[in-house]
């Protein structure tokens, strides 16, 4: 999945600036992307909800605590304006929990996307 950079886009910002400063390095850019999600693993799905989104990995909030290498699969409608499409893409992804945090009402996940293909629309 390729994304646009944000000068390409115009109106998008990186989600997280900051990590630009600091020790952790970025394999790509972060969009901040509110979209819906459902999370599979081998036995059971969990209802998400995306915090950023890059060709390299998401972020989102959950009800369910995931394990760090914990493998997942996933499927997320990309906007148009995000890929530089005249439409909403479909994108079917697998990987792996990075980091899983708890908050005071939910739990902050982070997990890379190692594999992802197009769905036909």
């Amino acid at each position: 999945m390729t994304m646009p950079s944000t000068a390409d886009t115009g109106s998008l910002e990186p989600a997280h600036p900051q990590a630009q400063a600091s020790s952790e390095v970025r394999c790509a850019v972060r969009f901040p992307l509110s979209l819906p999600l459902v999370i599979a693993t081998d036995t059971t799905e969990f209802p998400a909800r995306t915090i950023d989104v890059s060709a390299s990995g998401v972020c989102f909030i959950t009800q369910h605590r995931f394990e760090p290498g914990q493998w997942i699969h996933f499927s997320l409608r990309m906007p148009g304006h995000v890929l530089a499409t005249s439409h909403d893409v479909l994108v079917h992804c697998h990987g792996r929990v990075v980091r899983c945090t708890a908050s005071q009402d939910d739990f902050h996940t982070a997990a890379t996307i190692d594999e992802y293909n197009f769905a036909e629309q």
